[in-house]
């Protein structure tokens, strides 16, 4: 029997945000290769003989490495299992999927990608806060933290909406990298924790009180919002 792997994004926050194709893929499962940012509910869709393994992939906290998630994608579809990894959010947006493809290729085995819902876009919807308007925002831009020292942030810095991942311990160095390429203080920002789960948390502020309102070693995971659109969220 020849396996194959379903590489899934599972959406932010709770179950109610999965899609249809990922609700059938999860009880068909064999094996199950979740992220620890996956609702625990998920879980609870999977066949009680599926095999459930937890790699990790929380930021700050211990996690699989990425070539050993590789091997196991590879090794558990060669013995013919039907497997599902589970992934926060959308499988392509951060979500280090072209190495899991990459391995899948290179060891001939069969695979699909599901897509899920970004907490890019559905963060700033929980929060009452569009990404475009007419007047305040004609685009906006998805950038990750995670490696803040790489992003041009005098290019972000002119930019009317920015969308930031994985930001949240690197609040003050982005408050900080803005402010110096010129971005007003008094630029409006929007930090909502938990998106689209029970316990979502949503701050808003300025770049220049938004430090003294939160503590960046305790918001993550969240989706932090920089720009005017910030404002219409008090009559949305």
């Amino acid at each position: 029997m020849q396996g194959k792997v379903f590489l899934v994004g599972s959406g932010p926050g709770d179950i109610s945000n999965l899609t249809m194709r990922a609700y059938q893929l999860l009880t068909q499962a064999e094996v199950l290769i979740y992220d620890a940012l996956v609702d625990s509910q998920f879980l609870e869709l999977v066949a009680e003989t599926c095999l459930k393994l937890n790699v990790g992939k929380r930021g700050g906290q211990p996690s699989m490495k990425q070539p050993e998630i590789d091997r196991l994608l590879v090794e558990h579809c060669q013995q013919g299992k039907r497997v599902v990894r589970l992934k926060s959010g959308d499988p392509f947006i951060f979500g280090r999927t072209t190495s899991e493809i990459q391995a899948l290729k290179s060891a001939g085995c069969a695979y699909e990608v599901v897509p899920g819902l970004s907490s890019a876009l559905a963060a700033p919807l929980f929060a009452n806060i569009p990404l475009t308007d007419p007047v305040l925002s004609r685009g906006f831009t998805v950038v990750t933290a995670h490696e803040p020292d790489r992003l041009n942030w005098q290019a972000l810095a002119q930019l009317e909406t920015i969308v930031v991942l994985m930001g949240g311990k690197h609040l003050p160095l982005i408050v900080e990298q803005l402010h110096h390429q010129g971005k007003s203080e008094e630029t409006p920002i929007a930090i909502i924790r938990w998106a689209g789960h029970p316990d979502q948390e949503i701050w808003t502020s300025t770049l220049s009180e938004i430090l003294s309102r939160v503590n960046p070693q305790t918001l993550s995971p969240c989706v932090i919002v920089i720009g005017e659109v910030v404002r219409l969220r008090s009559f949305l």
